[in-house]
């Protein structure tokens, strides 16, 4: 049996509100360009359709979503896979803000 993957560019599963959210995505990249840290290699749109995030993603797998107003880099800890913006989520050589603090 096939795993259904949870993450999509297919736009027929982008509903009114997603849609909406990758006009912003785009605009804010248009009128702002990418995050500083966010590498312009293989960039692509991408929705988790369980949550319903729309994202941009590259070749190096970093994300970037809307955060208000403005496009910002979405971080990942891989050390205690707690995840968020820069104010959740600090990154650090040990891990994060969260696993650090045990």
């Amino acid at each position: 049996m096939m795993k259904e993957e949870i993450t999509t560019t297919d736009l027929s599963y982008f509903g009114s509100s997603e849609r909406w959210e990758l006009v912003r995505l785009l605009t804010s990249w248009l009128n702002d360009g990418l995050p500083d840290d966010f590498y312009n290699e293989g960039v692509t749109f991408m929705m988790n359709k369980i949550s319903g995030n729309v994202f941009l993603t590259n070749s190096d797998c970093q994300v970037a979503m809307m955060n208000g107003n403005k496009l910002e880099m979405w971080h990942y800890c891989g050390n205690c896979g707690h995840e968020g913006f820069e104010e959740d989520c600090q990154l650090c050589d040990e891990g994060c803000n969260v696993c650090c603090e045990k």
